[in-house]
C-alpha cells in the first residue's frame, strides 16, 4: 500500500480538484456535475473561509487522488455543526483514501475545532461508503426520497450524522 499523505487544500490544488471531480464514479456518487473546470475549483478554493471551511486533501506519491470538506454552520445556534463532503479518484477508491480523510477530519472536528455533529448525504444504493461512515461512528438519522437526479433518474438519500462520544 502506498502512504497516504494528508495536508490542508490550497488553491493550485484546482487541477488536481477538476480532474477527481469529473471521474464517473466520483460524479455518479456526490451532487456533482459531470463536467467542471480548474477555474471554478480555484475560486471555490480560494473562497473557502478557514474559520468555516476546513479542506484536506490525500496524496499518493505527490499526486491529489482525494479530497475532504468539513463546512461549518455559518449560524450562530448551530455553529457546532459541519456538513462534510468526500471525493475519492476513480482509479484510487478502495485504497484506504477515504478512511485516512476522513479518519484526519474526525480528529481535527473533535480535538481541535470543537464540532459536535458531523452531517452527511449519502445515496442509499452506495453500499461501500455508508459502511465506511457507519464504520467510523456515523448513523443513518432518515431517508429523502427522490431528493438527487442521477444519470437520467430520481434517487433517494440517507441522512447520516456522527455526534462527537
Amino acid at each position: 500500500m502506498d502512504e497516504i499523505r494528508i495536508r490542508m487544500a490550497r488553491p493550485s490544488d484546482a487541477e488536481a480538484f477538476a480532474e477527481i471531480m469529473t471521474q464517473p464514479q466520483v460524479y455518479y456518487g456526490t451532487l456533482q456535475l459531470p463536467h467542471t473546470t480548474p477555474e471554478s475549483w480555484r475560486k471555490r478554493l480560494e473562497g473557502n473561509d478557514p474559520n468555516y471551511d476546513y479542506v484536506l486533501v490525500a496524496e499518493v506519491d505527490g499526486k491529489v487522488v482525494g479530497n475532504l470538506g468539513l463546512h461549518r454552520s455559518r449560524r450562530p445556534r448551530n455553529a457546532h455543526v459541519a456538513v462534510l463532503g468526500i471525493s475519492v479518484h476513480d482509479a484510487y477508491q478502495g485504497r484506504g483514501i477515504g478512511r485516512a480523510l476522513l479518519t484526519a477530519a474526525i480528529d481535527a472536528a473533535d480535538r481541535w475545532l470543537n464540532i459536535l455533529r458531523i452531517e452527511l448525504e449519502v445515496y442509499t444504493d452506495n453500499e461501500r461508503a455508508i459502511k465506511l461512515y457507519e464504520s467510523l461512528g456515523f448513523v443513518i438519522e432518515g431517508r429523502k426520497r427522490m431528493n438527487a437526479f442521477r444519470d437520467g433518474q430520481y434517487v433517494d438519500s440517507y441522512v447520516m450524522a456522527r455526534i462527537r462520544p
